[in-house]
């Protein structure tokens, strides 16, 4: 019988919005003269707001809705659908967008003054952004892989947009290297997952290895498991596939490279949660210690390199990759909760439905830590942007006395900076790393408890090494290089800092803003 597929418009407004706002961003580059080149970022910034009031409309409908769907299968399969919006989607994509207006504003600075193309910026910013809200909403592997891809491929060429600059052309090359390598690997995973399970969409493999109570399928669907989750690896920059990083991040524009490390990040973690705990569940005591493993070597890896920085951006890098360890932890630590209700396939059968509440918990915690490093991560590039527009070099001995000269900068910085080690006053920073200490603890995965407090230990000491800095004396050879004097800040850099830094407080004062959606987001992917 033909299926009739309608379209919900309403659902698909938000990545929808900013396809057309890169349309006209495109078009608008074409005819307007260089002096009236800044209207493009207002076009981009207009488009990212224009998204967000459709999430809030999205929001206060309630309930979920999904377009693009199939029915219930002749073998008693479950009806799917290929994009859906719920309580997951929303959170997800309104971080991703609060994060992108951030991006925007740092940006509006740097292509005024460098030989940045403004067209070229904001038309792959959005392309990129689209992909990214897509991803998030897709429920099926198809869709989650092109919606990666779409993720991506602006991103290469974000990365190596100062053309003249040597280093941001071995970014972007180093990026798209490592990049087409784990694709390809994931996509030889997802033609597994399906040669097993016989379907793309989430909700019905999740029934199929479910059923497989024997085992049959357990060889190959495992392989198939592991080799999307080598894809999703290098998205969310996890150890062994973070080597794009720190080269990438230091060689590409700084708008670029908070884009990478908030936006696309958030974006890899998203579509990480959907694989995993919607389409790969039943299987959670194969794949969790592989990504418990993942998680501990991660952290380890990225805050003992960041010990040695001395640079800002480089910091921040090896940073962000210490944090996408913490944010596995709840995922590594799923497979001891299943260990309480069975073994085999059996047990993992029976894991779906039997170890409910806690597992819930478990996984809510990644949910929160994303939505939560989102903000704060995005503070702390707001404020290298600044110090960068006057020290190019960007050196962690650049910041001293930051405080005397721009007070309200230092203070947004050394919050950020607080909340990323996960110390008062950055309560909202303590709480997520509490949060997935919990995760870790409940899931009976002690030894990667202890590795998340060794590493918390690690991370204070580079963390409050740079926020020293900001309230020390600037030193000698700089005291006559206007190390004393006032930093101006530009309107559209100090808006970006100011929207990370009161985001950042909000969750600190009030994190059950975050506590009581993630919940809602887990018990939508059912």
């Amino acid at each position: 019988m033909p299926v009739t597929q309608g379209i919900d418009y309403a659902a698909i407004a938000p990545p929808l919005i900013l396809a057309a706002a890169a349309l006209c961003v495109l078009m608008a580059d074409l005819f307007l003269p260089a002096r009236r080149r800044g209207l493009l970022g207002r076009i981009s910034l207009g488009g990212v707001l224009a998204a967000l009031a459709a999430d809030a409309v999205l929001a206060t409908r309630g309930g979920s809705r999904g377009t693009f769907c199939l029915p219930a299968g002749p073998r008693g399969s479950p009806a799917s659908c290929s994009y859906v919006v719920d309580h997951f989607t929303l959170l997800f994509q309104v971080v991703v967008l609060v994060a992108a207006v951030v991006v925007l504003l740092m940006a509006a600075g740097e292509l005024r003054a460098t030989a940045l193309p403004a067209g070229e910026f904001h038309f792959l910013v959005l392309c990129s952004l689209a992909g990214a809200l897509t991803l998030i909403a897709s429920r099926d592997l198809i869709t989650l892989a092109v919606s990666l891809e779409v993720v991506s491929l602006p991103v290469f060429a974000l990365a190596a947009l100062r053309r003249y600059d040597g280093r941001s052309s071995e970014a972007g090359l180093k990026m798209f290297l490592i990049s087409v390598i784990s694709t390809a690997v994931m996509l030889f995973g997802i033609s597994l997952v399906y040669g097993v399970t016989g379907s793309m969409h989430l909700g019905r493999i999740a029934a199929a290895l479910a059923l497989d109570r024997h085992g049959a399928l357990a060889p190959a669907a495992a392989a198939g498991i592991a080799l999307v989750l080598v894809g999703f690896g290098f998205k969310v920059s996890a150890v062994p596939f973070h080597f794009w990083v720190p080269d990438t991040y230091e060689g590409a524009p700084l708008p670029v490279a908070a884009f990478l490390a908030v936006v696309s990040k958030t974006a890899g973690f998203a579509g990480l949660i959907l694989v995993l705990v919607a389409g790969f569940w039943p299987f959670a005591s194969l794949w969790s210690p592989l990504v418990a493993v993942l998680a501990a070597v991660t952290m380890t890896v990225g805050n003992l390199v960041a010990l040695r920085q001395r640079q800002a951006v480089r910091l921040l890098a090896w940073s962000s990759v210490a944090q996408a360890g913490y944010m596995l932890v709840p995922l590594g630590a799923l497979g001891g909760i299943l260990g309480r209700t069975g073994a085999g396939a059996s047990g993992r059968a029976a894991g779906v439905a039997g170890a409910g509440v806690t597992a819930a918990g478990v996984t809510s915690a990644t949910i929160t830590y994303v939505a939560i490093y989102a903000i704060m991560n995005a503070g702390a590039f707001a404020v290298v942007a600044l110090v960068a527009k006057y020290r190019p070099r960007n050196m962690l001995d650049d910041y001293r006395g930051l405080a005397r000269r721009n007070p309200l900068s230092a203070l947004a910085l050394a919050f950020c900076l607080a909340c990323l080690a996960g110390l008062p006053p950055g309560l909202a920073g303590l709480f997520a790393k509490i949060i997935v200490f919990r995760a870790a603890i409940d899931g009976t995965a002690a030894w990667l408890a202890i590795v998340v407090a060794i590493n918390t230990v690690i991370g204070l000491y580079y963390y409050l090494a740079w926020a020293a800095r900001l309230f020390a004396p600037p030193p000698a050879a700089m005291a006559g290089d206007g190390a004393a004097a006032a930093l101006p800040v530009p309107r559209a850099v100090g808006a970006a800092i100011g929207v990370a830094a009161a985001g950042t407080v909000v969750l600190s004062l009030a994190p059950e803003l975050v506590f009581h959606v993630t919940p809602l987001a887990l018990s939508a992917l059912g």
